[in-house]
């Protein structure tokens, strides 16, 4: 027999979880990506909250809760950044939004 520094099925084990990894690792690095950038309206999510970057565009017959002055520079979900032009939203994973836009899980802020 020869000398074996790896025996066959540890060498497999190795061989099937590096080949695992690989879409595992492609998938995180896309959520990062993802998390980093700004909400496009045009997203699925954004679309079924009805996300609006500017809320003097809000079709207030399609948004009945919609009020003129909310917008998500004053929304509990969005950090309080004076000035700013995009704040980080809870809802969309931390991604900015523009503080001056609008969405229906618009919350006012204590």
């Amino acid at each position: 027999m020869s000398d074996q520094k790896f025996p066959r099925r540890t060498l497999l084990k190795g061989a099937i979880l590096g080949v695992a990894a690989v879409p595992v690792a492609s998938l995180l690095s896309r959520t990062a990506d993802a998390a980093a950038g700004r909400v496009d309206p045009n997203e699925p999510q954004a679309k079924s909250l009805g996300y609006v970057e500017d809320a003097a565009k809000v079709d207030a017959k399609a948004n009945p809760n919609f009020k003129p002055g909310q917008n998500c520079a004053n929304c509990l979900q969005a950090p309080n950044k004076p000035g700013a032009t995009e704040v980080p939203c809870n809802i969309f994973g931390q991604r900015n939004v523009a503080a001056k836009g609008w969405c229906k899980v618009w919350v006012k802020r204590p």
